[in-house]
């Protein structure tokens, strides 16, 4: 059984040192980050070797959202709007422009082997989001997020790859990055749930989702990822049924050691712990402290894992050409 575990390298290759480790500690994935890429070519090799190193078909995933929160960069990949801009754009056709942009990034990805992309977005804009997260949400309101997050899904499951949709139960209302500190959202229960869990809601029924390193003290005093109430609440009220995992376990909203952070997790209920920033002795400790995937986490990896499929044929330029008109807006009456 592989570990409840996704990690990271250092570097454009993947060193004796690593492979010797991921060999015997068998992480269910990979994630690849900006310091992990220099061009196509390197890249394919890199996730050829990451799977050739625990001896199967493992996830490869990146954060690929288009805008500011992206790995793949020009000259030899696109460049994409930030997702609120593209959907303030697109008005009325922004379900559609979603679906073109992801099922485009999905075929940038699935040319490398990467199978699982970190996005969408399914978190609300609000006007205080903080400005690390808010231009990356698709919507300021809980029905044009769910829209456009399905489309978005949809397009990345067409081309191949694994949408994941973040930040569960919800990012949105947060005013500090949890890059750097500990959110607290201080609404309602009621108004979360109605609110913020309602676009997580509505796709449900997608297989990969991210939990969020955010408080909530009306629900509960623990970060959502170490809230077993909270995780609770996805499975129950949410009705997630997919396979959830951490966001990163080295993030500073987190305190105590990462073995802690990671133990926690997934005690709190998440199926596995993702740790990004490929220092070895981290990785041994989340390892350490995450054991195995569990039957039930097993069974949900498994699931999600089915839902790859090969790509539908696409005309790439052309798909570009109608995403370019869509975003140019309707024409002058």
């Amino acid at each position: 059984m592989p570990a409840a575990a996704i990690l990271g390298c250092a570097g454009p290759r993947l060193g004796a040192d690593e492979a010797t480790f991921f060999r015997a500690a068998d992480p269910w994935g990979f994630i690849l980050f900006t310091r992990n890429v220099e061009d196509p070519w390197q890249l394919a090799r890199l996730v050829a070797d990451l799977r050739a190193s625990v001896g199967r078909m493992a996830p490869v995933l990146i954060d690929q959202e288009g805008g500011r929160v992206v790995r793949l960069r020009p000259p030899h990949w696109r460049e994409w709007l930030d997702p609120l801009e593209q959907a303030a754009r697109a008005g009325a056709a922004a379900p559609r422009s979603f679906w073109l942009r992801y099922r485009l990034i999905a075929a940038e990805l699935a040319a490398l082997g990467i199978d699982v992309n970190c996005a969408p977005t399914a978190d609300i804009a609000w006007p205080r989001t903080h400005p690390f997260l808010r231009p990356r949400c698709l919507g300021v309101t809980a029905g044009e997020v769910a829209v456009n997050t399905r489309a978005a899904a949809e397009g990345l499951l067409a081309g191949g790859v694994l949408p994941v949709i973040k930040h569960l139960p919800g990012h949105g209302r947060a005013e500090a990055d949890s890059h750097l500190a500990l959110p607290e959202v201080a609404a309602d229960g009621a108004t979360l749930s109605g609110e913020d869990f309602a676009p997580f809601r509505a796709l449900a029924g997608l297989p990969l989702a991210m939990s969020a390193h955010v408080r909530y003290p009306a629900l509960d005093a623990l970060p959502a990822t170490l809230s077993p109430t909270i995780i609770g609440l996805i499975r129950a009220d949410i009705g997630f049924q997919g396979m959830l995992i951490s966001d990163d376990i080295s993030m500073q909203a987190l305190s105590g050691t990462i073995g802690a952070r990671a133990g926690g997790a997934i005690a709190a209920g998440c199926d596995a712990v993702l740790h990004c920033n490929g220092k070895l002795p981290e990785m041994a400790d989340v390892v350490a402290a995450t054991g195995t995937l569990s039957p039930e986490a097993s069974a949900r990896a498994e699931a999600a894992l089915a839902r790859r499929a090969p790509p539908d044929a696409i005309d790439s330029r052309a798909l570009a050409a109608e995403l370019e008109a869509l975003l140019q807006g309707p024409p002058d009456a």
